[in-house]
């Protein structure tokens, strides 16, 4: 079995917002000009590493080849794949058709903020085991979304009993 796909989100993930303080280990940046601030939390880039030792990870936001170009210096982590989205701004179900032809028929974990109706409605409907964590986008990643997506990778890895 091919490796399982760890898509991941910026904005409301590894970006939160929505609250007037940075939520704790986030420093703000400033990388739009006219936009407000980037908040990044260092440690974020060490659990995508870590994770990446059992899943494929690509980028699944907005910010295109911006999320390598900008954050991906600031997490310490090496240019990830990029899931081209439309032109901002765009509905968050306008991700899925991108999202579905990238996963194909791969194992798919999805973090993002905004999972809408026809994303779970895409994900249940998928042949591939597929995991979708909403992440409360004034709080982004947590340790618990990263362990469950971990564990979830790995248990994909066991033989059935039936084997």
């Amino acid at each position: 079995m091919n490796r399982p796909l760890l898509l991941l989100d910026i904005d409301g993930v590894l970006n939160p917002y929505g609250t007037p303080q940075p939520p704790a280990g986030h420093s703000e940046h400033h990388l739009f000009p006219g936009e407000g601030p980037v908040r990044v939390n260092p440690t974020h880039g060490a659990w995508i590493t870590e994770a990446s030792a059992i899943l494929d990870i690509a980028w699944a936001t907005s910010w295109n080849d911006e999320a390598n170009q900008l954050l991906a210096p600031l997490l310490r982590i090496a240019p990830l794949p990029v899931i081209t989205m439309p032109p901002a701004p765009f509905h968050p179900s306008d991700k899925i058709p991108a999202i579905d032809a990238y996963a194909q028929q791969r194992p798919a974990a999805w973090i993002d903020d905004l999972h809408t109706p026809q994303a779970h409605t895409w994900a249940a409907a998928r042949s591939s085991p597929t995991l979708l964590i909403t992440t409360d986008p004034t709080i982004g990643l947590t340790r618990s979304s990263i362990d469950r997506v971990m564990a979830w990778a790995k248990a994909l890895r066991r033989p059935s009993a039936n084997s």
